[in-house]
């Protein structure tokens, strides 16, 4: 098994190589970040981000720039950066892949995807590929039951896997083969995401459809059985009285998200 092997979580990584990237330009985007709130110190979490987009996890060096702007100290940043598993203190590879082992999707075969994908890629969770393509990680609910099992490539999503699916889509990355999420956008780089999730949008937000059938089935049963929200006590004995519907904008009227349409005609009929 790959857990047996000399991978990445047995080697030690140095407390600091001493080559930081973060540059001038970089502290003057952390400035920037720090204007956007009305107190600085909530530009932490975007700030780190940043650090991950050019040093490609949390340095030292990061760290230290980062409370010295704040006003924090070193121990204040570290607590943060280790409480949050979006943020890593060991270098990721060109493609974070999670795969989602919550009981949903590990009931669906991402048990069965996770363990296929440990040994296709000779690593253990959270450790990543000698090339340096492709750091595993199991992930909690990715909120995407609806189309379990699920798996993410740098957070977009890819749906209803199972083990061959999984083995091609990371060959498909290792390759440089283009990659798009079924629900989001064309995958770039880790670095790349972790600059968006900073707060400098690459203009991509939008590309690629979102919602799909599955999410959409409670809508359409609503829409189709003229079911309506509670309005709570209306003085008629405490009885709800139904709510007409908001208005706004329909799915199915938005040009070019087709998986987006609530298709009366599904063939699927839920009880």
């Amino acid at each position: 098994m790959a857990e047996n092997h000399a991978t990445a979580t047995d080697k030690t990584v140095p407390y600091s190589t001493g080559d930081s990237k973060i540059t001038d330009a970089t502290i003057a985007e952390m400035r920037e970040l720090m204007a956007r709130y009305p107190q600085a110190q909530s530009a932490l979490l975007p700030m780190l981000h940043l650090v991950q987009s050019v040093e490609g996890r949390v340095t030292p060096e990061g760290i230290e720039i980062c409370a010295e702007l704040l006003g924090l100290t070193g121990a204040e940043v570290s607590a943060v950066a280790t409480f949050y598993t979006m943020y890593k203190r060991r270098p990721v590879g060109d493609y974070h892949v999670g795969v989602c082992t919550n009981t949903l999707c590990a009931v669906m075969g991402g048990d069965l995807i996770f363990d296929r994908l440990k040994q296709h890629l000779d690593v253990g969770n959270d450790e990543t590929t000698e090339d340096g393509k492709i750091t595993l990680e199991h992930l909690e609910c990715n909120a995407g039951c609806d189309y379990a099992p699920v798996m993410m490539v740098n957070w977009e999503f890819f749906d209803d896997m199972t083990p061959e699916t999984a083995t091609q889509l990371v060959d498909d990355l290792r390759e440089g083969t283009e990659v798009k999420s079924p629900r989001g956008a064309t995958i770039c780089s880790w670095r790349e995401t972790e600059r968006v999730l900073a707060g400098f949008p690459d203009g991509r937000a939008d590309e690629g459809p979102t919602g799909g059938k599955a999410s959409l089935a409670g809508l359409r049963l609503a829409r189709e059985r003229n079911w309506t929200a509670p309005n709570g006590n209306n003085g008629n004995n405490g009885a709800p009285a139904p709510l007409d519907p908001v208005p706004g904008p329909r799915p199915e009227d938005q040009p070019g998200r087709e998986s987006q349409a609530v298709h009366t005609d599904d063939a699927r009929k839920e009880d």
